[in-house]
């Protein structure tokens, strides 16, 4: 039973915890959110050095909040891929050190192997094979999950991500950064059917669509012009029934995908991960679908549906279990294809 210290620094959130057996002793996330505001999105350079004034902090905060010394820690993990590179650089360069300072095994992980385990944080005992629906800011997916390491995607974004086009719409709103919790709490106050928009599908060659890939960016252009069209009528713009039938939209869009694939696939649970696992709608629609179907869904807590260590930290312990380390020679990616997870190993 490893006891594991975790690092993720793929975008704009520092964050180190210590994880046992997944069960999470310390959780420390330094948020960028406000700093990141006044620009309407994440810059690269000023994450990169946020990260670098207070990934020391945070890691000293998760060792005293678990109340463990080093001596008592197995093995560092840390994000490597994908994300910003230079905000990797950071974490994976701490990691890397403080491996070789105190002569404890390093690990590279995944952030979207992360997000998959992060699944565990609620369902330690979960047993591959399923599917995972993993939907971010910059990822939308549909894993087929067979073991540690080996993953099918079974279908994914053509365009813009589930998390980008949330982001997007609250821009085109003028509701701030970032717009999926923003949208998520104005859509309470709405009606889903106010609007009419696209789910968006994918064409086949052969005829038909695409039953389990997505497509978001002609709704986000259907949101523009909804809202160019109220405008020239010079009247107040319902602000709250756009965001209530733009979530309902993505919402329906994710959960037939899901399900459908599940089904096809003899998958009986489903289990779901990245920022916008936390929309209220999702959890909603999914959860409804999923019970009618007689399939099971999994959620992870809210707290672990953004970015965070402790999923990197389960990650980490499953490979760690099987014998797998990362060499101190490797580097980061920007992309990498989740079907190339053991790459990051010595086996």
């Amino acid at each position: 039973m490893a006891t594991l210290l975790a690092i993720e620094t793929s975008c704009d959130e520092t964050a180190v915890a210590i994880v046992k057996n997944c069960h999470v002793c310390s959780s420390v996330v330094s948020s960028q959110i406000l700093i990141h505001q006044c620009y309407g999105g994440v810059v690269p350079e000023v994450a990169s050095r946020q990260h670098l004034e207070t990934i020391n902090p945070a890691i000293a905060q998760a060792l005293s909040e678990a109340k463990l010394g080093w001596g008592e820690i197995n093995a560092i993990a840390a994000t490597c891929a994908p994300g910003l590179v230079g905000a990797l650089l950071v974490g994976t360069t701490a990691g890397k050190t403080l491996a070789m300072v105190h002569g404890k095994p390093f690990l590279g992980v995944h952030h979207l192997e992360g997000h998959i385990y992060a699944t565990y944080l609620t369902e330690p005992t979960l047993e591959p094979p399923f599917l995972s629906l993993l939907v971010s800011g910059g990822h939308t997916s549909l894993i087929h999950v067979k073991k540690c390491g080996d993953y099918q995607t079974l279908g994914e974004t053509r365009d813009d991500a589930a998390g980008e086009a949330f982001d997007k719409v609250a821009r085109l709103l003028q509701l701030g950064y970032p717009g999926g919790p923003i949208i998520d709490k104005l859509a309470q106050e709405g009606n889903t059917k106010a609007f009419t928009l696209p789910e968006g599908r994918i064409s086949l060659a052969e005829g038909g669509f695409h039953p389990y890939d997505t497509s978001f960016s002609g709704l986000k252009t259907a949101v523009l012009r909804l809202v160019q069209q109220l405008e020239a009528k010079d009247t107040p713009l319902p602000v709250t029934d756009i965001a209530a039938s733009f979530q309902n939209t993505v919402a329906q869009a994710l959960t037939k995908r899901a399900i459908a694939c599940a089904l096809d696939y003899g998958l009986e649970t489903i289990a779901v991960g990245g920022g916008v696992a936390a929309n209220s709608a999702l959890r909603s629609h999914l959860t409804a679908a999923a019970s009618k179907h007689n399939l099971r869904v999994i959620f992870p807590p809210l707290k672990f549906c953004t970015d965070n260590a402790a999923m990197i930290g389960c990650a980490a312990a499953e490979h760690f279990e099987q014998g797998h380390t990362s060499p101190m020679s490797l580097g980061v990616h920007s992309r990498l294809s989740l079907n190339k997870v053991m790459e990051l190993y010595e086996l």
